[in-house]
Parts: structure tokens; sequence; C-alpha cells
């Protein structure tokens, strides 16, 4: 069984390693032997740990899942040279990423939060001749689109790889506007899981404006509430939402 290389141990690597668990050996590179220990026991699976000031990426495939600010630390600390590099650093174009570290290939990925339960839906980039490999790889933790450039890829993780938090806002906001107009709040949780599990198959195979027609009927509930959501500007605040995570995305690729 292949050996994954995780460096770094927050939450981001936890959830790709649990889509991956099944199918890879986890071997994972921190500062602190208690959080590796830490690591292993949620992911519920035994793993190689090793301090990153003792560690050899030698001819690793390597997941590298540090927050962007730390770049600079960790490749004064890093030895050896990686078989492929697979950063998932919001915004690190992969220039950077070459002068950083040693790694005979560099490609970026953006998964998201779903990769804990095999539902990602992660992005790629990098150096194509790798792309399959980096393909099959994060096929582990759901589904993979590879992208032509990197600017594409940074509006695609203001998309997909910020996509939950703004989701779990909705589906926050939803409930609450349910308890409000008086149903119990278990209730309208479970109303609210039942909703997105729903409507996150049918949006698989149709276009969202369909979706809302095909609901819609002349005056009714639902036409009330998008009348509510339009005139609320809703639409046009996801659409500036996109917008300033992408603007984000550039700023840290500065």
């Amino acid at each position: 069984m292949q050996t994954i290389t995780f460096i770094g141990n927050g939450n981001m690597a936890r959830s790709i390693a649990e889509g991956l668990k099944g199918k890879y050996n986890i071997e994972v590179v921190g500062r602190s032997m208690e959080k590796l220990e830490a690591f292993e026991q949620t992911l519920g699976k035994s793993c190689d740990k090793h301090l990153i000031d003792e560690f050899d990426m030698t001819d690793k495939t390597v997941i590298l899942c540090v927050k962007p600010g730390n770049l600079e630390s960790i490749s004064k600390q890093l030895k050896g040279k990686a078989k492929l590099l697979l950063s998932v650093l919001a915004g690190v174009p992969v220039e950077k990423l070459k002068k950083k570290l040693k790694a005979k290939a560099v490609v970026r990925a953006m998964p998201n939060l779903a990769a804990s339960v095999g539902a990602s839906m992660t992005t790629l980039t990098g150096d194509a001749d790798h792309r399959e490999e980096a393909e099959v790889l994060m096929r582990g933790a759901g589904s993979v689109l590879w992208l032509e450039s990197e600017k594409e890829l940074d509006i695609a993780t203001a998309l997909a790889g910020s996509g939950p938090a703004y989701l779990a806002l909705i589906a926050e906001a939803l409930a609450d506007g349910a308890v409000q107009q008086g149903l119990k709040r278990n209730d309208a949780m479970a109303v609210m899981r039942g909703l997105f599990a729903g409507f996150g198959k049918l949006v698989q195979t149709e276009h969202p404006a369909l979706l809302k027609e095909s609901v819609m009927s002349p005056g009714g509930t639902t036409a009330a509430g998008i009348a509510t959501l339009e005139k609320e500007k809703v639409r046009a605040a996801c659409m500036e939402t996109i917008a300033s995570a992408y603007q984000k995305a550039l700023e840290l690729s500065k």
C-alpha cells in the first residue's frame, strides 16, 4: 500500500487523511509529537509520525497542509527532494512553492472539508505530467477537476474550497428562521439537514435555475420567499462573496 505524507496536522490534513486512510498508509509530520499523536487518535488509524526538523522527504509523495504564513519557516526545516508535492495552501503559486521547497513535481490542490467523508470537490493544477497521479490520489477524497491555470484554481478555491463555510452559514440561518417562526430547534435542524441532503443530489443533474422554477408556483410560498431573497440582494451578496474570497487569494499569492 502506497504511503502518503502529510506535512501539517491541522483540520485540512485530517479531513483529507480521513478520505484516504482506507487506500493509503498515512505518514504525518509536524512540530509537536503530542499533536501528531492527537492527529493519529482522531484519525483512528496508526500513522508514521515525525517531527519536522528530523524529517527527510526524499522520493515521498507529500501533501503540504500548513498555513500559508508558515511556508517560509517550514521550508528551512524540511530536508530532501519529494517525488510529488501537492500543496493545499490557498493563494500560494506553484512558482513560489518550487522556490521554497525541493520537489520533482508540484501540483496545487484545493479540496474542501467534505474530504473527511470522501465527498470533497477538489480542484487541481500544476505540473501536467503528474496530472493523472495527482487526480488518482485526490479522488480518494471525492471528486476532482483539473484546471488549466492558477487563476482558475484561485477562483475555484473561493467557490468550493471556502464553500462549506458559506453553506454552513446559510444552513444555520434557515434553521434559525424556522425556529423564529415557531418550529422546535431539533425539528428545524432535522428538516434543514434533509433539505441539504436532497438538494445535493438534485443539483448534480439539474441546473439551479430549473430547480428553482420547478418549486416556485405562481403566488405561492416559494415565490414569496424568493421575492424576499431578491429584495435583500442575496444573489448579489453571494457573487460578491466569491469576488472577496478570490481577491484574498490574490493577496496571499504576493
